[in-house]
């Protein structure tokens, strides 16, 4: 499910953008070169090498002809393919689509790019013919870059230079174990194409009045399916029921204050199994699998989107599962001003427990 959801999200970014009209657009192709980072030990046997590959872009340029435009400092967004060999037989070549987002600082040479798709893996863990690969337990991956750089367009007619710093992340998120992820850090070099000759002017026009809205209440149903980190014990669905009010600070923020109850299979399979194949872990086998949290988040707006982080602690919490505060991160999608779609992480730390999706009203 977690990779029909990422495929979703890309779809529909592509969809989105196909709808505009193109004013000024842009190719681009980096080469990167880096090392794999050892976030766990137990991924040692797997960094061999440095692993290289190329990653091709197309960008749609904005001018300021909408606000959210003007807010941040004109941004660029596209679509992104990847290739990169891992540079280890076990873990093999990985092929990744993005969605992507560029936005700009100090006059507009250097470019952050943050990057959202999905991964297919050519050599995943088999129990027979890979049973080394522990970092990817399905073909099918999501997959998150970063992208700094320094970036100079049109210094030979069309053609610019770029270069800077990714971070490439692949994690299938529990959905199947094992599933330790791989996170690269490359170095990379790209050369950069106008397909227009000109540009128009950037617009600002935008109104700087304060905006105000008063507290709402969310109420948001998520679902999913996830496996415990012992290979084999199976995929369960599992149920999120969360209410949160919300209160913007501006145009392009707001601040978060709710609660979650989890109904995850997948834990009351794993308490019977602890109980039955761990008797000295003193686990009775009866524990209470569901849990109930409490949180504090943030949102920012980005168009119709935005993207969410929130931190919280289980007051409810009879089983002892990767510690008692969780994480999520994740984006939303706005249809209309009620009705929204979100596709979040569930996280401890960086171990990450689930990929949610969700629908919710605002209240």
């Amino acid at each position: 499910m977690k990779h029909l959801l990422t495929c979703i999200f890309v779809l529909y970014a592509c969809y989105a953008f196909a709808q505009e009209k193109l004013t000024t657009s842009t190719f681009d192709v980096n080469y990167f070169k880096g090392n794999i980072a050892l976030h766990n030990n137990d991924i040692l046997h797997l960094i061999k090498g440095h692993p290289e590959g190329f990653i091709l872009s197309w960008n749609k340029k904005t001018f300021g002809h909408q606000d959210w435009e003007q807010r941040y400092n004109y941004p660029d967004y596209g679509v992104s393919f990847a290739y990169q060999n891992l540079k280890n037989d076990v873990l093999g070549n990985n092929y990744s689509l993005y969605a992507h987002y560029n936005f700009y600082f100090l006059k507009r040479h250097v470019m952050l790019r943050v990057g959202q798709g999905l991964a297919y893996a050519s050599n995943p863990y088999d129990k027979v013919e890979n049973h080394k690969n522990i970092a990817f337990g399905s073909r099918l991956l999501s997959s998150t870059y970063l992208m700094l750089n320094y970036k100079k367009e049109r210094l030979f007619n069309k053609f610019g230079l770029q270069a800077g710093l990714s971070l490439i992340h692949y994690s299938n998120a529990n959905v199947k174990a094992p599933n330790t992820s791989v996170n690269s850090l490359t170095l990379n070099v790209g050369l950069t194409y106008n397909l227009e000759d000109e540009e128009p002017e950037y617009v600002y026009n935008i109104k700087k009045e304060k905006f105000t809205e008063p507290i709402k209440l969310n109420v948001v149903l998520r679902g999913g399916i996830n496996e415990s980190d012992f290979v084999g014990s199976g995929q369960y669905p599992f149920f999120v029921v969360s209410a949160y009010a919300d209160k913007r600070l501006g145009h392009v923020s707001a601040v978060q204050l709710g609660a979650d109850v989890f109904f995850s299979e997948f834990l009351k399979e794993l308490i019977y199994y602890q109980s039955v194949a761990y008797p000295e872990e003193n686990v009775s086998g009866d524990e209470d699998w569901k849990r109930v949290g409490i949180f504090a988040g943030h949102e920012l707006f980005i168009n119709k989107m935005s993207v969410v982080t929130q931190l919280g602690y289980y007051v409810y919490y009879p089983y002892d599962f990767e510690g008692r505060t969780y994480l999520r991160i994740g984006l939303k999608r706005y249809f209309g001003k009620k009705l929204f779609g979100a596709l979040t992480l569930k996280s401890h730390g960086a171990k990450a427990e689930a990929v949610e999706l969700g629908v919710g009203i605002r209240l």
